[in-house]
């Protein structure tokens, strides 16, 4: 986003949770909001001042029918150069000493094993979230898994996992996503980080998973996708493969682990991080 005026639409959750966050954004899907940040009790999305329609809006919420209320007051946000805000924001992470994400504006900074450059634009993803670190740390704890494997990235937002794994010495690595803008992005970062020729990117969702089978499948979504979803990894990963996930709760994972053991999968581990889970399974 550079400079130019946007709109910051507050919508009131009651009660708030993650889950019922995430239900909200599936509703506003249709409309052109660039991107939601949410604390409770708010759910903040952001959208040009110029593509704003709050009518639209109001039908979205007065359509819906869930065990929570919404309700919204818009505000209009001074023209703010935004790219050079997230640059004052954006840290370096460094994963367990083995990999550093930087930005492009990041210099001089010290190397480690594994170096991976992300410019996120609009797309999610770039190790600062707590479930994006832990699934980098899965794959650095299964090293000798990913090299010379395929491994497909669900939901790869920028694609800092598909990066690493692909700078981890994996074959071949896909990326999917929903969202055309972030795979997109991905693209351009593989492009970025000098491994474009091992991974390829997609815009859709599991379906496309249909095109291949896989030795390692990540999955950082939320725990109402991998629920319903874990089906369709478990056919998509060769006997012996494994499947890494994230993007939910401590709590929910016996639910997550109840899906992944009926359809053949077996639980090999998890990693925490302030509630937030990561679980590695292996394919029967």
């Amino acid at each position: 986003m550079n400079s130019q005026e946007y709109i910051e639409v507050s919508i009131l959750l009651q009660p708030f949770s993650e889950e019922n966050a995430d239900i909200m954004i599936a509703e506003l899907e249709d409309l052109p909001f660039e991107s939601f940040v949410s604390g409770e009790p708010f759910l903040k999305c952001y959208i040009p001042k110029e593509q704003y329609d709050a009518r639209m809006l109001k039908l979205v919420l007065d359509g819906m029918d869930y065990p929570f209320s919404a309700d919204f007051k818009a505000t209009l946000i001074p023209p703010t150069n935004w790219n050079r805000k997230w640059e004052s924001e954006f840290t370096p992470i460094v994963v367990d000493g083995k990999c550093t994400i930087k930005a492009s504006f990041h210099k001089n900074l010290k190397k480690t094993r594994f170096n991976i450059t992300i410019d996120p634009k609009m797309a999610f993803g770039t190790g600062h979230h707590q479930t994006t670190y832990m699934m980098c740390r899965a794959l650095l704890n299964h090293e000798p898994a990913v090299r010379g494997k395929v491994v497909m990235d669900m939901g790869c937002g920028t694609a800092v996992l598909a990066i690493l794994a692909a700078k981890m010495g994996a074959a071949h690595v896909y990326g999917i996503d929903i969202d055309a803008v972030a795979a997109r992005s991905a693209y351009e970062n593989a492009i970025k980080n000098r491994v474009s020729k091992h991974v390829e990117t997609y815009c859709g969702d599991a379906s496309l998973l249909q095109m291949g089978k896989y030795d390692i499948l990540l999955a950082n979504i939320n725990r109402n996708i991998l629920l319903q979803d874990i089906p369709t990894y478990s056919r998509s990963i060769h006997k012996g493969g494994l499947l890494m996930v994230s993007g939910f709760y401590e709590e929910d994972l016996p639910m997550i682990d109840g899906v992944a053991t009926s359809v053949g999968l077996v639980f090999l581990g998890k990693d925490t991080i302030d509630n937030w889970c990561c679980a590695v399974f292996k394919k029967d």
